[in-house]
């Protein structure tokens, strides 16, 4: 499927292929499982869906707003191992051989940055490669999200599979998780409140807006109470789980999103420094490189 922007929430992706692949490193005894997971997502993605825009979204840190509103948002998340720590710069080296621009800005999450890069591309289609739930939020008639798929691959989830895979529409998404909570967030759900029941609760009101403007809109007394009881808690989650549309300054043009074509010279040498065998045999034929005399009569 042809696309005209292409937003990568890169470290979903990184965590992703350094779980997958284990124990991969060079003759050097660098790590490189992280590396050569990556490099394949690159190459797959210039073969399938080589689209003029894009972004290589990078979180940095975490986002002062959000600990603001809870303090122990993202507080249960371990350190990042220090074998991935290690690859992170060979990793961010290819994606700009690849001609990706990367993307970050404090006080930003790299969600919040693919909010705000989508939003420039109104009416034109858009991809987002991630597997976070969060960004369900985005999805639209033009905007979709890929999702890795097993063994290789991405499925596209539009409107249709959001509503299939989560059983609400994707602007009922923020509701439907301020009502569960986000473990791997270490944000707190409403109690009582599961997957079916919060799916039903909004199939009945449509928003939380619309239930606390009227609660006789929930039928279960029940989830009326717990709803009721948990409206502060529901009320914060909603501004934490809801991505900022609103881009940095230098990030608001467009152009600052346009992908270059790849340095293919650069990634072969970057690969035979890595030692990537398989994937060598995947570049095209090496660029004749001008010297300093060529031109000399």
């Amino acid at each position: 499927m042809a696309m005209d922007a292409i937003f990568v929430d890169a470290y979903s992706q990184i965590f992703r292929g350094f779980y997958a692949i284990r124990f991969l490193s060079n003759s050097k005894n660098e790590p490189t499982n992280a590396i050569f997971a990556f490099a394949k997502l690159l190459m797959q993605l210039e073969k399938e869906f080589p689209s003029p825009y894009g972004g290589m979204a990078f979180d940095r840190g975490k986002v002062q707003f959000r600990l603001e509103i809870l303090p122990e948002y993202k507080g249960n998340r371990p350190p990042t191992p220090e074998l991935l720590l290690l690859q992170i710069p060979r990793i961010r080296t290819l994606a700009e051989l690849f001609g990706w621009p990367l993307i970050e800005e404090d006080n930003f999450e790299a969600d919040d940055l693919i909010a705000g890069g989508s939003g420039l591309f109104s009416g034109r289609e858009v991809g987002i490669l991630s597997s976070d739930k969060d960004l369900a939020q985005l999805v639209k008639e033009h905007v979709r999200l890929l999702r890795p798929a097993r063994p290789s691959g991405f499925e596209f989830w539009g409107e249709d599979e959001v509503v299939s895979g989560f059983g609400v529409r994707p602007e009922q998404i923020v509701d439907y998780l301020a009502l569960l909570g986000d473990s791997s967030d270490n944000i707190p759900g409403v109690a009582g409140i599961g997957k079916k029941g919060a799916a039903a609760i909004l199939a009945e009101c449509g928003s939380l807006t619309a239930f606390y403007d009227n609660p006789g809109l929930v039928s279960s007394e029940k989830n009326r109470q717990r709803l009721l009881d948990g409206r502060e808690l529901v009320e914060k989650n909603r501004r934490l789980i809801k991505l900022r549309g609103a881009l940095p300054e230098h990030y608001s043009k467009i152009e600052r999103w346009l992908r270059r074509n790849p340095d293919w010279n650069g990634i072969r040498r970057e690969f035979e420094e890595l030692e990537f065998g398989s994937l060598l045999k995947e570049l095209p034929p090496p660029e004749p490189e001008l010297s300093q005399g060529l031109f000399n009569f």
